[in-house]
């Protein structure tokens, strides 16, 4: 696996993300994939699953996100990435910082994902 192919591809999930735009983020998943967002809560299992989760929870918040650091890539075709997701949490302005662990496939298509984050993670944005 490609380093840079997995630095982009990730680098690209939340330019998606930013956008709001979630049949590109669904594109970089493969039909199997699996994701834990946060870690500990139940693995969402295949694309449709993953689908109704993006657009029950994305579709549904005005979110922007941006890295806050650069990409980490693995050997084994894994990479970490630590971002921040601006979003309104029950009614406040909030900025969530998250960091998203990938694997993919030989395809280059995201195979699973964790998303690493929590309540201690998440602070108040001035309005």
């Amino acid at each position: 696996m490609d380093a840079q192919l997995i630095r982009r591809r990730m680098a690209r999930y939340v330019e998606l993300v930013d956008a709001g735009d979630i049949d590109g983020i669904l594109s970089l998943y493969a039909d199997d994939a699996v994701i834990e967002d946060p870690v500990g809560a139940p693995p969402i299992v295949g694309i449709e699953a993953i689908a109704r989760f993006y657009r029950e929870g994305l579709g549904r918040a005005e979110a922007s996100a941006q890295l806050t650091g650069p990409v980490r890539v693995a050997s084994n075709g894994s990479g970490a990435m630590p971002f921040r997701v601006d979003l309104v949490w029950n009614g406040e302005p909030c900025s969530l910082h998250v960091i998203d662990v990938m694997e993919f496939d030989g395809n280059g298509r995201i195979r699973t994902m964790k998303a690493y984050w929590g309540e201690l993670n998440m602070e108040r944005r001035p309005e």
